[in-house]
């Protein structure tokens, strides 16, 4: 099963994506693929409070941290099947292939969807959290528009691609999908 949580920043994502894998999880391992860089000291703190929430709110599950900044396919296709991974976060992972790595913007969405579908062939449960940000005004120059489309184009195939869609707004999570469906 693959579940896309999408949000504006802090509207608490990250923790109804939590609960979401504790609930397929039910006591087992759970792996969390982290695509951050700690590139400085916010980050860092960002880091540690992350790690602190899935401590304390799942004293009963063992969670193990796999960093993959770019290579999520790699990180994936390690993991034993029917494995329950939660993938944080989608944003941070389309800037490093932006701007931090070698792939094009297609190559990069290419590995994107075999991530995806080689999750699916293996029965994970795979939770992928990502920024929605495309809720305010329109960017005004070339680049990050370029960044802007190629996230958005991430999540359109994403949503597409997954079994549930939820959208969380100020702490609230709202099921998009399977009710209204997706389209690429």
């Amino acid at each position: 099963m693959i579940v896309f949580v999408s949000g504006g920043a802090r509207s608490g994502k990250s923790a109804i994506a939590e609960q979401q894998v504790l609930k397929a999880a039910a006591g087992s391992r759970c792996y969390y693929l982290a695509t951050a860089s700690v590139y400085d000291e916010e980050m860092a703190e960002r880091v540690a409070r992350h790690r602190e929430s899935r401590r304390a709110l799942s004293q009963s599950v063992q969670w193990q941290t796999i960093e993959a900044p770019l290579g999520i396919d790699q990180a994936i296709a390690a993991l034993p099947a029917n494995s329950v991974v939660l993938l944080d976060c989608l944003t941070l992972w389309a800037s490093q292939v932006l701007y931090a790595s070698e792939l094009s913007d297609e190559e990069g969405l290419t590995l994107l969807g075999n991530s995806l579908c080689d999750a699916r062939a293996r029965s994970m449960h795979l939770v992928i959290v990502s920024n929605d940000i495309n809720e305010s005004l329109p960017p005004t120059d070339a680049e990050t528009w370029r960044y802007l489309a190629f996230l958005q184009r991430a999540h359109r195939w994403v949503a597409a691609e997954s079994d549930s869609v939820i959208e969380v707004v100020a702490g609230c999570a709202v099921e998009w999908k399977p009710v209204s469906g997706c389209y690429l």
